[in-house]
């Protein structure tokens, strides 16, 4: 049986993860011949080469990549254990830091946290708020335990979970004149003046497909990572954004904004919970999504009374596999 140290299945991970012996020691506080030691010392007691080492990096050969997995399963077991402990203790307690967007913050984070911080007075909150590409580098880097982001292809030494499809709105100022909570086709209403995030948010490339694939006209783009900035200027100006339903919510009934559901075809976005694949999230964190995802759904329920059922063909579809099982 292999005699291989804990210190030693992380130093792997970390070369793996960070496909380079420099960052990995970087990451674990530890100098490079320490973890080039680490690494070695597993390979001579597994009997094969786990990492191919050239002067432009790390590669890991079949073997490494497959004994990565395994690793990753095992310290999520590890961790796992230590918070089972913790929760039979019945204490919940430490530090959570948590990224969001825009998107999650404005309609969804409150009325979790109302709920939440009256039950866990001993959690220490830490929230972030960003755009995709900085929460998922702060994720990386152990700054955040968790973050919720769009849907992406996935980056090495992450674990994701859908948490949301989401309905896109076209969003505008009356002025505009589109009747509140209609449908609209995109493509009948161009030539748009419209305003995008940036192309580091992954939004971005979703909705540049949509415009081109359908025939949708623009006039003017302006790009902008600057959420109530983007929610101000639309209502004040002939401007337009498309938003994600779950942040339009709190503009119903109200005459700031107009709201309208994109259809024909309908553009929906999907938003994951994304965490460090070698770690295993803490009661706390648990807990916190457990509240926020229920938030979320109540919202979900809003539009479903909002929204007429006819624009929303996967929501039946859904109730039906959930009658199914």
């Amino acid at each position: 049986m292999a005699d291989i140290s804990l210190r030693q299945i992380q130093a792997i991970i970390a070369v793996f993860e960070e496909r380079s012996f420099t960052r990995a020691a970087s990451r674990e506080n530890a100098t490079q011949s320490g973890i080039s030691q680490h690494v070695a010392g597993a390979e001579r007691e597994l009997g094969l080469r786990l990492f191919e080492r050239t002067a432009s990096g790390v590669t890991p050969t079949p073997a490494g990549e497959r004994y990565y997995r395994r690793c990753i399963e095992a310290i999520g077991r590890l961790e796992s254990a230590h918070e089972e402990v913790r929760e039979l203790a019945g204490f919940i307690s430490g530090d959570l830091r948590i990224g969001l967007m825009p998107t999650m913050t404005r309609a969804a984070l409150a009325p979790t946290l109302e709920r939440y911080t009256p039950k866990y007075p001993d959690v220490r909150l830490h929230i972030v708020e960003g755009y995709s590409g900085l929460l998922t580098d702060m994720v990386l880097a152990d700054e955040l335990d968790f973050a919720v982001v769009p849907t992406f292809e996935g980056r090495v030494g992450l674990k994701s979970r859908l948490i949301l499809r989401d309905r896109e709105m076209l969003v505008s100022s009356p002025q505009l004149g589109f009747k509140p909570l209609e449908p609209v086709r995109l493509k009948d209403c161009g030539p748009l003046k419209i305003i995008v995030p940036s192309r580091s948010n992954v939004r971005r490339r979703n909705i540049e497909i949509y415009l081109q694939t359908h025939g949708v006209e623009v006039a003017q783009m302006i790009e902008m990572d600057a959420m109530i900035g983007t929610l101000d200027f639309v209502a004040r100006s002939n401007w337009v954004a498309i938003l994600s339903g779950l942040i339009c919510v709190n503009d119903v009934g109200r005459d700031r904004r107009v709201i309208n559901p994109i259809y024909d075809p309908p553009l929906f976005a999907e938003f994951v919970v994304i965490s460090q694949a070698r770690r295993t999230l803490s009661a706390q964190a648990k807990l916190f999504l457990e509240m926020f995802e229920a938030e979320i759904e109540r919202i979900q329920q809003v539009w479903a009374r909002t929204i007429p059922p006819t624009m929303f063909p996967e929501r039946a579809a859904r109730k039906t596999r959930r009658t199914a099982v």
